[in-house]
C-alpha cells in the first residue's frame, strides 16, 4: 500500500494550469486519505476559475489511479476553498498609465525584447505616448536595444525617474547594475522590484505602457498580474514546432492571470536575400497563424528575419527609429496597428485576480 507522502510526491509532477509551477507548491493539495481500497484527495484550488478547477481534478484523479492502482479514487473540493460569485476584485490603476499591454514568449529565443521594443517604439511613432517597462529581470536587455544605460536613471523624491529614449520612456533593472552581472534573486525580491516598477516609478500619462515579461511562467508573471490592470498579451512565438508548442503556454497563462489575449506574433518569419530577393523560410511559416486560428485568438502580422533588425538592435538604434520607411520597420508598424485595434476590441475589461 502506498503512503500519502508518495502520493504527494507524485502530485508534484502535475503543473498549475497555465504555470510551470507545480499543484503542491502552490498549496492546493489539502490531505490525502490512503485506504484498503481508495483514495482520497482534498483539494483547496481557492479562487482559480472552473476551467482550472476541472483540469486540476481530472489531473489528480488520473495520476492518483495510475500510480496507486486503485479505482476508487475522490476527489473532494473543499468547500470553504470553492469560488463564489461576487463583483471580481480591481487591480489598482497605474496613474496615468492608460493601457498595459504585456508581451510574452512560451519560451526564451524568439525575439520578444526586440518585438517588445519596436513595437513600443512604432506606438510611439503613431502618436501615443508610451512607456517600456522591462519585466524580464534575469535576463534585462532593454538597456542594450535602446541604447542607454543608468546614468539617466534616478529618483525625485520617492519617485523612479524612467530613463527617456528615442521618445519613450524606460525602467530595466539593467540600467541599475553593471552590464553582465548576473541575477541572483529569490522570487519575493523579483516581486517587491516590479511593484517598485510599477508604483514608484514617475511615469507621467502615458496610452501605453508595454512589459516586456521573462519568457515562461512564474513568479514575475504572477507579480505583474496582481499589479496590473492589463489590457491583454501580445504572444511571441517563432515558425518551428518546439517555438509554437510553447505558445499554448503563453495563453494559457494570459488566461488564468484574467487578461484578454490580443493575439500572436509571428517574428523570424521568413528572410528576404538583401542581394537577389528570394524569400527563405528558414525556420517554415504560418505556424503562428494556424495556431492563433486553433486557439481562436488574433494573429498580429509577421516580422522577417532580417541582419538590419539585428544589427540595429545591437547598436541601440532600433529599426523602426533608424529605417523609420523600410519594409522591416512597416512590419512592426503593421502591428502596432493590429494591436491597438484589439485592445480596443478587448475594452481594458476589469477581470479577476489569481490567487
Amino acid at each position: 500500500m502506498v503512503t500519502p507522502q508518495e502520493i504527494l510526491n507524485e502530485l508534484k509532477t502535475i503543473a498549475y494550469p497555465g504555470y510551470t509551477r507545480d499543484i503542491v507548491s502552490f498549496g492546493i493539495i489539502r490531505d490525502i486519505e490512503v485506504g484498503t481500497d481508495s483514495v482520497k484527495v482534498s483539494i483547496a484550488p481557492g479562487g482559480a476559475r472552473d476551467e482550472a478547477i476541472a483540469e486540476i481534478r481530472a489531473a489528480v484523479e488520473t495520476a492518483v489511479r495510475d500510480f496507486t492502482g486503485v479505482d476508487n479514487v475522490e476527489i473532494a473540493i473543499e468547500a470553504s476553498q470553492t469560488p463564489v460569485h461576487r463583483e471580481p476584485p480591481r487591480r489598482a490603476e497605474i496613474p496615468g498609465v492608460k493601457n498595459v499591454i504585456a508581451v510574452a514568449s512560451g519560451k526564451g529565443g524568439v525575439g520578444k525584447s526586440t518585438v517588445a521594443v519596436n513595437l513600443a517604439l512604432a506606438l510611439h511613432k503613431q502618436g501615443h505616448a508610451v512607456g517600456l517597462l522591462d519585466a524580464d529581470v534575469y535576463g534585462p536587455s532593454v538597456p542594450l536595444l535602446l541604447g542607454v544605460s543608468g546614468e539617466g536613471a534616478g529618483t525625485d523624491g520617492d519617485r523612479i525617474q524612467p530613463v527617456h529614449s528615442h521618445g519613450i520612456a524606460a525602467i530595466s533593472l539593467g540600467m541599475f547594475i553593471d552590464r553582465g552581472q548576473p541575477v541572483i534573486w529569490r522570487g519575493p525580491m523579483i516581486n517587491k522590484l516590479l511593484t517598485q516598477f510599477f508604483r514608484e516609478v514617475a511615469w507621467g500619462e502615458l496610452d501605453y505602457l508595454v512589459l516586456d515579461l521573462p519568457p515562461g511562467t512564474g513568479d514575475a508573471q504572477l507579480t505583474i498580474a496582481q499589479q496590473a490592470p492589463l489590457a491583454g498579451g501580445v504572444i511571441v512565438t517563432t515558425p518551428q514546432d518546439v517555438a509554437l508548442l510553447d505558445v499554448q503556454r503563453g495563453i494559457a497563462m494570459l488566461h488564468q492571470v484574467g487578461a484578454p489575449v490580443l493575439g500572436v506574433v509571428e517574428n523570424m518569419s521568413f528572410h528576404i536575400c538583401p542581394d537577389c530577393g528570394h524569400r527563405s523560410e528558414i525556420f517554415g511559416h504560418g505556424g503562428g497563424r494556424k495556431m492563433a486560428s486553433e486557439s481562436d485568438i488574433a494573429f498580429l502580422g509577421e516580422i522577417p528575419l532580417a541582419r538590419r533588425i539585428r544589427e540595429t538592435s545591437d547598436a541601440g538604434q532600433p529599426i523602426v527609429i533608424s529605417e523609420p520607411d523600410g519594409e522591416h520597420a512597416k512590419a512592426f508598424d503593421a502591428l502596432a496597428t493590429r494591436v491597438r485595434q484589439e485592445v480596443e476590441k478587448a475594452g481594458r475589461l476589469d477581470l479577476p485576480l489569481v490567487n
